[in-house]
């Protein structure tokens, strides 16, 4: 079992930067892949990166390439996502999750989410 709890979001200008936070409980984070997805109003919710267990390998949704970095700390217990250039389109509730499997992330654990609002 593992939880995760988002932390980081907020109200930012475009152009701004913000960085989100997902803690989790469990002594085996390290074995779980990460991700990060997002959800904005009126729309389903869309996959923004992933990190594999040991952080050697990311992906990026191509709207975030360039301008997002996720990574983490294994000791911490924590992933990260740097969060750079925001514009009004990134605006959506951000939710981590995990799984062992870093191509079905989406049936894996999820946290509450964190809203991110970018003003223009």
């Amino acid at each position: 079992q593992v939880q995760l709890v988002e932390s980081g979001g907020g109200l930012v200008q475009a152009g701004g930067s913000l960085r989100l936070s997902c803690a989790a409980s469990g002594r085996t984070f390290s074995s779980y892949a990460m991700g990060w997805f997002r959800q904005a109003p009126g729309k389903e919710r869309e996959f923004v990166a992933a990190s594999t267990w040991s952080g050697g390998s990311t992906y990026y949704a191509d709207s975030v390439k360039g301008r997002f970095t996720i990574s983490r700390d294994n000791a911490k217990n924590t992933v990260y996502l740097q969060m750079n250039s925001l514009k009004p389109e990134d605006t959506a509730v951000y939710y981590c999750a995990a799984n062992h499997n870093i191509w079905n992330l989406t049936s894996g654990y999820w946290g509450q989410g964190t809203q991110v609002t970018v003003s223009s």
